[in-house]
């Protein structure tokens, strides 16, 4: 995380860019007299019907499918999202695979392959549980949905932090044929294409394909062996068929099929990259180097495919029957070198510490009933029921021991009904409810002992609530105040049987939120103004304390938790040829628990990294001596207090922006420049801080310059992604060096586009 010159120019650079486009902008649009701009109106389904987002009383952010297509330029993933959404983190110690999401504050830094996450990824309407299902290639993209604060009664069992839901491109029996493709290359050999095309096929079917490639040659030496562009590269396909069936305007049914399939290099640690005392990267780190001791080169594989139908009823009353149901199945390994050294490299590693995690298979099933309508003219309604069963088998291979492999069960069922009536015509309030039954269970083996482990078995019910008022001002502004209510089911952690531990256990979280916004369309309707403020409180949140000199994972509840901050997003038309987003959130985050001591750096107590948390000496009996001159010290283990912590890759604050400016030509044809930059304000990694283990302010910018012609049906442009370099510390592995991991080096390429 050096910095230089030659990054602070380019920020001075990008942000003058920003300035001189506006007023130039400005400048033209004054000559012209155009007064006629205004944004186009955004429409969302964050409450499972389409509304306008100032209907909504959630905190929502929206972003349209072309935008995500901006900022994937150069083989990005789902991660991507990651601070350009107010209050949104994303990271991966597994590479393409596993994603871990956080929304204000509230996430889970478990690696393991069947770790819970209080952040729901929902796409086509199907939630996608397991965390390499979240890692789901994006490709044909309508729009982007960002929910945030709990979505407990009409999104289910897991949702105290929020939703990130994805929406594709459908087949269209009123469109006519249509399509485009998108291609790319850059850096080390990075290319992609995607392509789709839909139609309909007489006046009752429409179909739509869709699909994407993109790859990444292998950069990454192996300084320890000796082995050139040894790792680092992947290769990533994935296609999507939709088939529309539309007989009459009481029937439609819409069945979706995908499929996936990765092969590359999972995450690459780093052993040593930080210097005791410092957060900033030392002189051990090299974007194109490491130095392991093995030669797995750190493979990744995993194959995937899913299905969905979903159908609506129209019935006479104006009420509509819907019916979603969805099988989603996967399977695939990763393979790292996770201490990130060896002997002789940078620092001393004792041994070699190459594990492999993966799913022999995964099946996940859903299905979701519901009825939604207007019973009055003031009352709308909707009530449903909804089952979940997934089972899964997780392999663990430490390599130094037989492989074992535990066996997850989970089903949840739920009944749910929401209730949204019209005060008045300026005023609604909405009452929702969700009872959620969960139960879990683990069998398995375990290579470590050769022995099968005891049946662990978990169950949990809850009934959720929410409560909210909008309230329209004015046509073009609406306030709104929400109370709700979530939890996230008991959770069972296996992977430590793998190393001849036991399975840990933590029971229900649950969460109530507070939250009050605004939404506003100001200046003649061409800037957009959304903000909230909020403030939630956990009891029993569930924690990963992760690291350790095992590189354990031990799940543990503490007493409580609180957040509180805001967040607001801007979208302004500040010209016909000038547009520019922002956003900003503000997140503090606080373990209150004073009997709660995890594992420092190493199990050592800090003589690895600088611990920054009191030191306590905890006895075989649970004792708990803080003064190192007590005789009975050195008979403990060290720990380090939490209590007052912040939550582990919980930014302080998050800000982003993009601006696009075009300049026309004759014949419809322009020039167009597009820059978006995100910044993460200071982050603590674990549970515990420690001087190393934290980030200061990261950020990455991205910039397009291109040409589109032929009414934007063609388009040519050159791109850059991390355009400073910028090298970020995104995770850390603690277990016996300063290892971390940081984000993708910059990538400069081209790309060409054609619509028809």
């Amino acid at each position: 995380m050096k910095k230089t010159w030659v990054n602070n120019v380019a920020r001075l650079a990008a942000g003058s860019s920003v300035l001189v486009l506006s007023l130039a902008a400005h400048a033209q649009d004054a000559k012209n007299g155009k007064k006629d701009l205004a944004l186009e109106e955004i429409v969302v389904t964050a409450q499972k019907r389409v509304q306008s987002l100032k209907d909504v009383p959630i905190s929502v952010t929206a972003l349209k499918g072309d935008k995500y297509t901006d900022f994937a330029a150069g083989g990005s993933d789902i991660r991507l999202l990651s601070s350009r959404i107010p209050g949104l983190n994303a990271e991966s110690s597994n590479g393409r695979i596993a994603p871990r999401f956080y929304l204000r504050g509230l996430g889970n830094t478990d690696f393991d392959l069947a770790a819970s996450q209080p952040v729901s990824i929902v796409m086509d309407d199907v939630v996608l549980e397991n965390v390499v299902l979240k890692s789901s290639p994006l490709f044909d993209i309508d729009r982007v949905e960002v929910l945030r604060g709990p979505q407990g009664t009409l999104f289910g069992r897991n949702t105290p932090a929020g939703i990130i839901k994805f929406t594709s491109r459908k087949p269209s029996l009123d469109d006519p044929a249509n399509g485009y493709v998108n291609a790319s290359y850059g850096s080390y050999g990075t290319s992609s294409v995607e392509a789709a095309y839909g139609s309909p096929l007489g006046d009752k079917l429409a179909v739509r394909v869709s699909g994407l490639y993109t790859r990444r040659n292998d950069y990454v030496d192996n300084a320890y062996t000796g082995v050139k562009n040894a790792m680092g590269g992947f290769v990533e396909a994935a296609a999507r068929v939709q088939l529309l069936y539309k007989p009459n305007d009481k029937f439609d049914a819409l069945a979706n099929f995908h499929i996936r399939s990765l092969d590359g290099t999972s995450a690459l640690f780093r052993a040593n990259i930080l210097t005791k005392g410092s957060n900033q990267l030392n002189d051990n780190f090299d974007w194109r180097k490491v130095y392991y001791g093995d030669t797995h080169n750190n493979p990744q594989s995993y194959d995937g495919w899913g299905t969905s139908l979903n159908m609506n009823y129209h019935l006479e009353n104006g009420f509509t029957l819907t019916s979603i149901s969805a099988y989603e199945t996967t399977n695939g390994y990763s393979l790292g070198d996770i201490d990130g050294g060896n002997p002789t490299g940078p620092g001393f590693i004792p041994f070699q510490s190459t594990s492999m995690g993966g799913l022999n298979y995964l099946d996940q099933y859903t299905e979701e009933l519901r009825a939604s309508g207007n019973l009055t003219d003031k009352l709308f309604t909707q009530f449903g029921f909804f089952l979940f069963n997934s089972k899964m088998d997780v392999v663990t291979d430490p390599i130094f021991l037989d492989p074992s492999i535990l066996t997850h069960s989970n089903t949840t069922w739920a009944v749910f009904g929401q209730a949204a009536y019209d005060l008045s015509a300026d005023t609604t309030i909405t009452v929702g409810l969700r009872y959620t039954d969960d139960s879990k269970t683990l069998t398995g083996y375990s290579g470590a002992s050769d022995t099968s482990i005891d049946k662990v078995q978990l169950a949990g019910d809850k009934l959720n609530w929410d409560v909210s008022i909008n309230h329209t001002l004015d046509d073009d502004t609406s306030i709104y105040a929400r109370v709700a209510t979530a939890f996230r089911a008991p959770t069972i952690q296996g992977r430590d049987v793998a190393f001849g531990g036991s399975p840990s256990t933590a029971k229900s979280e649950t969460v109530t939120s507070y939250e009050a916004g605004f939404k506003a369309e100001l200046m003649d309707k061409r800037l957009r103004w959304n903000g909230a403020a909020f403030y939630w409180d956990m009891k029993n949140i569930q924690l990963s304390a992760v690291g350790g000199s095992g590189n354990f994972i031990q799940l543990v509840n503490a007493a409580r938790a609180v957040g509180y901050g805001f967040e607001t997003d801007l979208e302004y038309l500040a010209t016909e040829n000038l547009r520019m987003t922002a956003g900003f959130s503000y997140n503090h985050t606080e373990l209150m628990d004073k009997g709660l001591y995890v594992n420092p750096c190493g199990n050592f107590g800090g003589s690895i990294c600088t611990v920054l948390d009191p030191i306590a000496s905890i006895l075989p009996d649970g004792r708990r001596i803080s003064n190192p001159n007590n005789p009975n010290y050195a008979n403990g283990a060290l720990r380090a207090s939490v209590n007052g912590n912040p939550l582990p890759q919980a930014p302080l604050w998050t800000l982003n922006f993009t601006a696009e400016y075009t300049i026309p030509t004759e014949g419809g044809n322009e020039f167009f420049a597009f820059t978006d930059w995100a910044f993460q304000g200071k982050t603590n990694l674990f549970l515990y801080q420690s001087a190393e283990f934290r980030t200061g302010t990261t950020f990455e910018g991205g910039l397009r310059v291109g040409y589109r012609w032929d009414d934007g049906k063609y388009e040519v442009a050159a791109f850059a992604r991390n355009l400073t370099n910028e090298a970020n510390l995104k995770g850390a592995i603690d277990f016996d060096n300063l290892t971390g991991y940081v984000n993708d080096p910059r990538i400069i390429g081209v790309s060409v586009a054609a619509h028809f």
